[in-house]
């Protein structure tokens, strides 16, 4: 199976730097990496063209021009370019534990989409690892949030890891599924725009279309650089839409992936 590790960023290359050292060091390495970029300045190019240059990642940039909070149609454009068979998504601000790659390919399951957990780092531990370039966090790490979130317990895995549908804690900082079930939904939706509910809206749309949620703990850890919460003026009129999806057993989306091939093919 090919797999395709999606990472959303946007004018933190400090940050990305820790992420794609993290992807360095797995135990299980994904068959291509792709930077879904929102609009960052040159900064984050020349990162990602010295990565390329120095270790055989495979990276592929995905830049977007930056309009705003468009996150959805940024990680849509990133699929798109993607070639793998099951798809990992992460954002730019997490930092992973060396076996996560191998934890989700693990835990991947025909007709399920994967839903993992995270640790939060605090501030000060954020700032301690940016500036000396720390990737190494574990259980015993100071100022974790959630702590218990990074224990690694493959029996603790199968006791508490679930399959159960509900919008509760979706993160697509730390999500899997298979490329094909997600084309078959028309991707996410390109309409949600600003911060929040674009992740809910494509998984209800995703268990509409019949598909089942695997709730994994105690595995596929990530640890998430602290920063200042993103505006959230548009939360209103997303989850309006996500309301829509909901009511209206929506699923599929007009303005996802689709459009996208269409207006550039």
């Amino acid at each position: 199976m090919k797999i395709s590790l999606i990472i959303t960023t946007f004018n933190w290359p400090e940050s990305l730097l820790l992420v794609l050292e993290s992807i360095r060091h797995q135990s299980l390495m994904p068959d291509e990496i792709i930077i879904a970029d929102d609009g960052s300045n040159e900064s984050t190019r020349k990162l990602i063209s010295s990565f390329n240059k120095q270790f055989d990642l495979n990276i592929l940039h995905s830049w977007q021009e930056d309009n705003g909070f468009r996150v959805a149609k940024s990680r849509n454009k990133a699929i798109l370019k993607s070639s793998g068979d099951y798809i990992i998504l992460i954002d730019g601000d997490m930092v992973l534990d060396p076996r996560f790659v191998k934890d989700h390919i693990d835990c991947s399951e025909p007709g399920y989409f994967i839903q993992g957990s995270r640790v939060l780092l605090s501030k000060k531990e954020t700032q301690k690892a940016l500036s000396e370039k720390n990737i190494n966090f574990s259980f015993f790490s100071s100022e974790l949030k959630n702590r218990k979130n990074s224990i690694r317990s493959k029996t603790l895995s199968l006791i508490f890891s679930n399959k159960k549908n509900h919008l509760r804690g979706i993160k697509s900082c730390n999500m899997a599924f298979y490329r094909e079930d997600c084309i078959n939904i028309n991707g996410f939706n390109n309409d949600f725009e600003g911060w929040g509910r674009e992740d809910s809206e494509f998984v209800v749309r995703m268990m509409n279309s019949g598909m089942k949620r695997k709730n994994i703990r105690f595995c596929a850890i990530q640890y998430h650089l602290w920063h200042d919460e993103n505006n959230r003026e548009s939360l209103k009129i997303n989850n309006l839409m996500l309301e829509a999806a909901i009511n209206k057993k929506l699923l599929w989306c007009e303005n996802g992936i689709k459009s996208m091939k269409d207006n550039e093919g």
